[in-house]
């Protein structure tokens, strides 16, 4: 029996139609969502430096809320534009020591960085 093959490449594309304006803006946002946001990361002894482009978004408009190393960014409801990323750092972040500064759409957060503290109990021999 012989089995023939074609050797032209399939192309591949995203479509979809729909008349429905929740599941395309649903589709518009899962779509960005995996694109790579540009950020610019440093760190030093002290602390994490992130910097990222977040145009046409004021502060008020923007969301920080950070939970042991994951720092999340999103602009609130009623924003003229959507943003949306998280991050988790090596390290846990101190919160009350971080800043957030935002100039000219550029995002700069200072990530303070959590000095560890040792839970070691020295146990009596006997």
């Amino acid at each position: 029996m012989f089995f023939a093959t074609t050797s032209h490449p399939q192309l591949r594309r995203q479509t979809f139609a729909s008349t429905n304006p929740a599941l395309e803006r649903f589709m518009g946002e899962a779509l960005r969502a995996t694109r790579n946001q540009p950020c610019a990361f440093e760190q030093d002894e002290t602390s994490f430096s992130l910097c990222l482009d977040v145009p046409g978004i004021t502060k008020d408009q923007l969301a920080i809320s950070i939970e042991d190393s994951v720092v999340r960014i999103s602009s609130k409801e009623g924003s003229a534009r959507s943003y949306r990323a998280a991050y988790e750092l090596p390290q846990e972040i101190d919160s009350s020591l971080s800043q957030a500064k935002l100039e000219n759409g550029v995002l700069t957060l200072k990530l303070a960085k959590k000095i560890p503290v040792s839970n070691a109990a020295e146990l009596e021999i006997q």
